[in-house]
């Protein structure tokens, strides 16, 4: 098949273009390196089944031209973290979901055979069901969240409408080695190999009893591939661990000292997928255990050596946005 990976210089991207090369497909990767690195192409960066486009999503007229004669997109461009989307709600609107509203009319006259979304966990708000199915209610807490759950409804809608076959994939707390590390205060396995890297103390929210569905990134694009290959259609599928595990047992695994800090508005204090329909729908699953996932980030540090030193002064001046608007559950 011939695809289009966007965001395809990215954590996931990257990974994803691997695996599509190792199957002998052909793969654009479209990517505007706001977030994702070339280096993170290297190993691939002379394949010649392979080629880079430096373009942003939002630029039809740039980027509709590659669409012509692909079978399969990716949809992974998009800015991610909380913080900064509440700061600046517009760039997140025009990436997140203009982005997407361009790759799904380029596909649309392009004629594509298959869309895969990656869609965010984060749609599910403070879930009350665990673990959480895709019926379950979509409560996003931040602009972040709300703009990944449009993108989704675009993409479904358009596959309805024009008779895009599509699949949006809910992905749940995605880890691994390329995580992204740059600019703001963000997952917990880029603070804490940085951390760690650095001898400093592991900066544990609240008590570190909360759990979260961590789900290596190797399984991960294996449910994308899945996804493409398979007849489904105008789906939504979780894609998550089978299991959910407490961030004191990462600190357990990577081993170092810890320092507690308050534990922050607008989070779950678990995040676990129902991945019983992937499972059904796409006979995927995990294969990775926490162990062996962490064991890989660990022999891979050096990944995280430019990444951010965040220590609790420095935390708490990041954050200060997230717990004056997720905080403050009396503004009207």
């Amino acid at each position: 098949m011939r695809c289009i990976v966007t965001g395809g210089a990215g954590f996931i991207g990257s990974h994803l273009v691997e695996l599509l090369l190792a199957k002998g497909h052909e793969v654009i990767a479209i990517d505007n390196l706001s977030n994702g690195k070339q280096e993170n192409l290297k190993s691939i960066q002379d394949h010649p089944q392979f080629s880079f486009v430096k373009a942003d999503v939002r630029a039809e007229e740039e980027i509709a031209p590659y669409f012509q004669g692909i079978d399969w997109v990716f949809h992974l461009a998009a800015l991610a973290d909380i913080v900064p989307s509440i700061e600046n709600p517009k760039e997140y609107f025009t990436s997140n979901v203009d982005g997407t509203f361009v790759v799904m009319e380029c596909a649309k006259k392009a004629g594509v055979k298959k869309v895969v979304y990656a869609a965010s966990s984060s749609c599910y708000g403070i879930a009350e069901k665990f673990p959480t199915p895709e019926t379950a209610p979509l409560k996003p807490e931040y602009p972040y969240a709300l703009t990944k759950m449009l993108g989704e409804e675009i993409v479904l809608h358009w596959g309805k409408l024009f008779n895009i076959p599509v699949i949006s994939l809910r992905l749940f707390n995605v880890y691994g080695p390329r995580a992204r590390t740059s600019g703001t205060y963000g997952a917990v396995f880029g603070v804490f190999l940085a951390q760690k890297l650095n001898g400093k103390s592991f900066t544990i929210v609240g008590d570190g009893t909360q759990t979260r569905d961590f789900t290596y990134v190797k399984d991960v694009v294996r449910a994308f591939y899945a996804a493409a290959e398979s007849s489904v259609k105008q789906e939504i599928c979780n894609v998550g661990s089978s299991g959910h595990y407490s961030v004191n047992r990462i600190v357990e695994l990577l081993e170092g000292d810890t320092v507690y800090i308050p534990k922050r508005p607008g989070e779950p204090d678990i995040t676990y997928a129902d991945v019983t329909k992937i499972k059904s729908l796409l006979n995927w699953e995990a294969k990775v255990s926490l162990e062996e996932g962490v064991a890989e980030l660990l022999r891979n540090i050096q990944d995280f050596k430019d990444a951010p030193v965040w220590e609790p002064k420095s935390i708490e001046q990041a954050t200060k946005s997230w717990f004056h608007y997720l905080g403050d559950k009396t503004r009207v």
